[in-house]
């Protein structure tokens, strides 16, 4: 039995106050570095980008650009043996330098932290950053490893039974998170 804990309308308002908060966060540096995770964290990264782009146009700001790169963790990931004996590739397109530059994880779901600490070794082969920040759309608790998010869409409690279903328009159709 699945419930609607946000609908696309809770999501639209939730992303925009993430994406206003990232712009008061990093007023001060000439750039923003979003870093999707495959696969829904790149679909709300693009989504964050476009709420900052038309934030900077119409704010008094520093920030004069917002990068947006694509992360794969999959051979990242500690429990790679346990997902799948071919795991599916969906591809890492990181073309800025990150060196030096504040960077913004992207995921849809914050659970045990397992994803963002494979996130946090992929970004490490393409340089140096000066700082790593994490935005999710939600965080559900059970962390594993002492991972917090930055920027949060919503908090949601759950047991370790429970599942969070994220659902993009450009993947599943429409915008909505069930709690499963």
């Amino acid at each position: 039995m699945s419930k609607v804990i946000m609908t696309s309308s809770e999501m639209d308002k939730a992303l925009s106050r993430i994406a206003f908060e990232i712009l008061e966060r990093n007023s001060d540096n000439c750039e923003v570095c979003l870093i999707g995770i495959q696969r829904r964290g790149v679909n709300i990264a693009k989504i964050l980008r476009n709420k900052l782009t038309k934030l900077i146009k119409t704010e008094k700001t520093e920030i004069k650009a917002v990068n947006m790169g694509i992360l794969d963790i999959t051979f990242y990931r500690d429990d790679l043996s346990l997902i799948a004996e071919y795991p599916v590739m969906n591809g890492t397109d990181i073309n800025f330098p990150i060196d030096k530059k504040n960077i913004i994880l992207v995921d849809d779901v914050l659970y045990t932290g397992r994803t963002i600490r494979a996130a946090i070794d992929g970004i490490f082969e393409y340089g140096r950053p000066s700082s790593v920040s994490l935005a999710v759309l939600v965080d559900r608790g059970h962390r594993e490893l002492p991972f917090k998010a930055d920027f949060i869409g919503k908090d949601v409690p759950t047991s370790k039974d429970e599942i969070i279903k994220v659902m993009i328009k450009e993947l599943d159709g429409k915008n909505q998170v069930e709690i499963i």
